[in-house]
């Protein structure tokens, strides 16, 4: 379900002189038990941005990027945002449907862009628009627990791993690109150095895979929007009966 969300973005108009990008990520030094135990490499985002001109066109010219009106979900169900890892093109609304009997509050006061959909009751939902490209990591102010990250990219040409480390790009336009890769549990050291310039042509371009260490990630705990530590009772099952305006 998540990568259905995640692989129809990545999609662009069939072009002459196009092919298919793929390869594999692996996670190394990690502390966490889905990685160490389990070999899960999934949430990687891998993108392919435009580095120079092809046939004296913009590299990727014949691109389309999504209408304002194209709409991607992050669902809130058993206390929990899904998909945790949400990439997108610039211009797309996000909706946050509340699919929990409790109320939720999603916001982001980290770089990216900043935004605070209120609290709302159960069955109801809430959109964004996310218009700037970057990183925007996402919590609920009443469940402490919660967090999501969403990548909003300026070209159509994305991925975002499966479990086995896999991801594929298909019909990119030949052309000069710049692949870059974003991972949550990564320092931005790390992820800057495996930036690099990728030739596309017309035959399918498998990569070598890129190897993402997670030795300088630190866990810190993140505040409430207000700026304040959670309560101890923030993880109950909140309510809040007559809240609603």
């Amino acid at each position: 379900m998540t990568l259905r969300w995640l692989i129809c973005f990545s999609i662009a108009p069939l072009v002459l002189d196009a092919a298919g990008v793929s390869g594999h990520v692996e996670l190394r030094d990690s502390r966490e038990p889905a990685v160490r135990n389990q070999r899960d490499f999934s949430g990687v985002v891998v993108s392919l941005k435009s580095a120079g001109k092809s046939a004296g066109k913009p590299v990727g010219q014949t691109a389309t990027m999504p209408a304002s009106s194209a709409h991607a979900a992050i669902k809130q169900k058993d206390k929990t945002f899904a998909p945790h890892v949400l990439a997108i093109p610039t211009g797309t609304y996000i909706d946050f449907p509340n699919l929990d009997p409790i109320f939720h509050n999603a916001f982001s006061s980290y770089s990216g862009q900043v935004f605070d959909i209120g609290l709302y009751p159960p069955g109801s939902s809430r959109s964004v628009r996310f218009t700037r490209e970057g990183v925007v990591r996402v919590f609920c102010n009443i469940h402490s627990s919660m967090s999501a990250m969403i990548v909003v990219l300026a070209t159509p040409y994305f991925a975002v791993s499966k479990r086995d480390g896999s991801w594929e790009l298909p019909n990119v336009p030949a052309g000069e690109y710049e692949l870059r890769v974003v991972h949550e549990r990564a320092s931005d050291a790390a992820l800057q150095a495996l930036t690099r310039r990728v030739s596309v042509g017309d035959t399918p371009l498998t990569l070598p895979a890129l190897s993402i260490s997670e030795a300088g990630y630190l866990s810190i705990p993140h505040k409430n929007k207000y700026g304040h530590d959670y309560s101890r009772e923030a993880d109950g099952p909140v309510i809040y009966p007559g809240a609603i305006r």
